[in-house]
């Protein structure tokens, strides 16, 4: 039996329409798409953008407030 993929989905599924990115898993929208056919490879590659994704989300967010 194989291990199930890893997925950063948190099941909030709100999309930044300006910026095309998920504001709970900060995917976007073409990896949300692309998902479950990539490799774990691209998985942990974009799982080590995810924590700065979301900091630049939070920042962009402070700046207009």
């Amino acid at each position: 039996m194989s291990e199930p993929a890893w997925s950063p989905c948190n099941r909030i599924g709100i999309v930044d329409p300006a910026r095309s990115i998920c504001v709970g898993c900060f995917r976007t929208l073409e990896e949300l798409e692309r998902w479950t056919r990539m490799s774990r490879r691209e998985h942990m590659a974009i799982k080590s953008q995810l924590k700065q994704r979301k900091a630049n989300h939070h920042a962009q967010r402070a700046v207009k407030a």
